[in-house]
């Protein structure tokens, strides 16, 4: 659930991460972190434990210079809060951002460390920052090609060099990474809140790609290095949308949303007349009409919307309905068909072990589908 942004472009950058990252505190977070290049010959770094504030304070006393960089607001995975800990991870001409897991990262460690790098924190996220600096001989994109081929897990990163100073590269799997295409600037997000107050023409990457920023334009390649055309989309819900809207806390002004929320659902799908529903379904039509069961996996708060949706689909619907928990779903071995329709649900569309049990379901002839809180996240 960490929040990732980048900025390069003509401005002060540090005042535009600052600003993304507070558009991002809904995702939850312990620290937060920035870093910024002035000039191609220096990192300026801040982290600070806690609130965004604590960095704003930080950076109030010792403002950061340059027009291109990235922040980061942690979720503390593997190591301790502490401002050690917290992101961007750096090693000599590099830095780096990263959401995610690392799954393999104690074997890089130990791979690395004996080549002689030097690792300073407890993350897995270090391992990222130091295969970029080994696979370097002068282009960071290429560096990061190199570098994410050995990496199994799920990222999405951003990376900054002091060799190539005027780009930032960005690359995910498994977790969302946004670019934001603005007037002689270019952006990378977690979530698309974080850029609307710039642009709203955003290209959202699939996993396996990488995009390369600089102020000339955005590139993006996958991992072997072809390029990839992408689509770019326009994005039209207001910002206000993805703001506490004078709530004390997000999940407070979630509650108090709901009867709008069901309202805005059924709106345009319904016929006031008639109370007939108009659904598109497009191609899901056909297997939906097929299915004879029906998973709901999430987790947290999720999993407990999901028991009232059984309730509520055994009753109307007719079908007969289970709730999984998602970090239990794919280690019970479930029994899947093409009868089967899987309903991932996860409030923020990141959650992992709902989109791995997706994913599995999928591979087992399943019919999946997500029900998301944000926008334009492809589930499963």
């Amino acid at each position: 659930m960490c929040g990732i942004v980048g900025y390069v472009g003509g401005r002060n950058a540090a005042e535009f991460l600052l600003q993304g990252l507070r558009r991002l505190e809904y995702r939850g977070y312990d620290s937060a972190g920035l870093a910024t290049l002035n000039g191609g010959s220096c990192f300026h770094v801040t982290r600070a434990v806690g609130h965004i504030e604590a960095l704003a304070e930080k950076l109030h006393r010792a403002p950061a210079c340059g027009s291109i960089g990235i922040g980061h607001t942690r979720w503390a995975t593997h190591g301790r809060v502490t401002e050690l800990n917290a992101h961007p991870h750096e090693t000599e001409g590099f830095v780096l951002v990263h959401n995610g897991i690392i799954e393999n990262y104690l074997a890089l460690k130990e791979k690395l460390s004996a080549e002689g790098h030097e690792f300073r924190t407890e993350t897995d996220t270090e391992v990222i920052v130091h295969l970029i600096a080994k696979h370097f001989t002068g282009n960071l994109t290429t560096a990061v090609h190199m570098a994410l081929q050995e990496v199994v897990g799920a990222y999405a990163i951003a990376v900054l060099s002091t060799d190539d100073p005027n780009t930032v590269v960005g690359a995910r799997s498994g977790c969302p990474l946004v670019v934001g295409l603005g007037q002689g600037a270019y952006f990378l997000a977690s979530d698309v809140p974080a850029v609307l107050n710039h642009t709203r023409e955003v290209i959202f990457l699939d996993d396996g790609e990488v995009a390369t920023l600089t102020r000339e334009g955005v590139r993006v390649s996958g991992l072997d290095g072809q390029m990839v055309t992408k689509d770019i989309r326009h994005v039209t819900w207001d910002p206000i949308m993805a703001e506490k809207g004078g709530y004390k806390h997000f999940m407070l002004k979630e509650i108090f949303e709901q009867p709008r929320a069901v309202l805005d659902t059924f709106r345009g799908r319904v016929l006031p007349e008639t109370g007939d529903a108009t659904l598109d379904l497009g191609r899901a039509a056909h297997a939906l009409a097929q299915a004879r069961r029906v998973l709901l996996v999430a987790c947290g708060t999720s999993w407990h919307a999901a028991l009232i949706g059984k309730y509520m689909i055994e009753e109307m619907a007719r079908i007969p309905v289970e709730v999984d928990y998602g970090s239990e779903f794919r280690y019970r071995q479930p029994v899947l068909d093409q009868h089967t329709l899987f309903v991932g649900i996860s409030q923020s569309g990141e959650t992992a072990d709902t989109i791995a049990a997706g994913r599995e379901a999928k591979r087992h002839g399943a019919t999946a589908v997500a029900i998301s809180n944000v926008m334009d996240h492809a589930g499963p």
